[in-house]
């Protein structure tokens, strides 16, 4: 009879289909980027974001606490810092008193070693310019020079709590200094999750509102060309060499050739980043009624963990983690 091979019998029951999956979707794969700000005085919502909030210390803690108790398997800290608290070289940024460090402390001390505590380690929220870096005279950014600011930004984040350092800006280098900075320093069990194919991307744009972005200009001088993908994997390897204890694709769903041949090449854990233009996109639709929600998001964070991602940062860490 024909035909002698049939697939299709895999896929004949619910409880087939589940016996066979060879990929899952687990509360502990998913990490929650989460933001908090100075001077507000309740959640602020972002307005390009639907459901995502800027938050007070207070609301972080509660949120964070929800977070963890449904599962999931770590949290990401961005820091909004007033406008006014904003400088060229980004001070508040390794300021024990700047919001970011505030919050981590906060989430530390209300969490302790319960969840794994993850920082941005990068300027762009804290400089006047919205640059990730110091910039020269003439506008432009300072790779080596930002370095050094970077190693102050990481040794403040450890010491208020951080589990693990998300160095983002894409600077050459950074992941080698940073981690001697910290193990001068003594913070030899900080980790690093590092930015390691994040690329100039057009879906960032409701993360700059988050963040209460400064940025004039675009950041394609350092970011990764969206045309080039040997050239991301240049700089997985150059990151693995210089001691990344995990390696990160940004944006996720955009880039999946990417993510799975970094998986493929990488000894260490391997994460991916479901950005804001991403949610916000699958966001709109749902509400205008043009898709399924519910299972478009599950879809959209299956389909990053089959192209090779251990980790998955999305928005929607919490209420997915709490469905599962």
């Amino acid at each position: 009879m024909f035909p002698a091979e049939r697939p299709r019998r895999l896929r004949s029951t619910a409880a087939m289909r589940r016996l066979v999956a060879e990929t899952s979707l687990e509360p502990r794969h998913l990490v929650l980027p989460m933001f908090v700000a100075d001077g507000i005085d309740a959640p602020r919502e972002i307005s390009s974001m639907p459901g995502v909030f800027q938050h007070t210390l207070d609301s972080l803690r509660v949120a964070a606490t929800e977070a963890v108790a449904a599962g999931v398997g770590g949290l990401m800290l961005f820091g909004v810092p007033r406008p006014e608290d904003k400088d060229a070289t980004g001070s508040g940024a390794s300021d024990p008193d700047g919001i970011l460090n505030r919050g981590l402390r906060a989430l530390r001390t209300e969490l302790g070693d319960d969840t794994v505590i993850m920082a941005d380690t990068c300027l762009d929220e804290f400089t006047a310019h919205g640059h990730c870096g110091v910039l020269t005279a003439d506008g432009a950014v300072d790779n080596d020079a930002t370095l050094v600011r970077y190693v102050d930004m990481a040794l403040s984040q450890a010491e208020a709590g951080a589990h693990l350092l998300g160095p983002s800006g894409m600077m050459d280098g950074q992941i080698a200094t940073i981690r001697a900075g910290l193990d001068a320093a003594g913070h030899l069990d900080t980790g690093m999750l590092a930015y390691a194919a994040k690329y100039a991307s057009a879906f960032y744009g409701p993360f700059r509102e988050a963040v209460g972005s400064s940025l004039s200009g675009d950041r394609r001088t350092y970011q990764q060309d969206a045309a080039n993908r040997r050239e991301s994997l240049r700089e997985v390897d150059l990151d693995l060499a210089e001691g990344a204890d995990m390696v990160m694709v940004k944006p996720a769903m955009s880039y999946l050739d990417v993510l799975r041949e970094t998986a493929d090449r990488s000894a260490v854990p391997v994460a991916a980043y479901q950005i804001s233009g991403e949610y916000s996109m699958i966001t709109a639709a749902a509400q205008n009624g043009w898709i399924d929600r519910d299972a478009a998001i599950d879809e959209s964070l299956l389909c990053i963990r089959r192209a090779g991602a251990d980790i998955v940062l999305t928005y929607w860490a919490a209420e997915v983690a709490a469905r599962l």
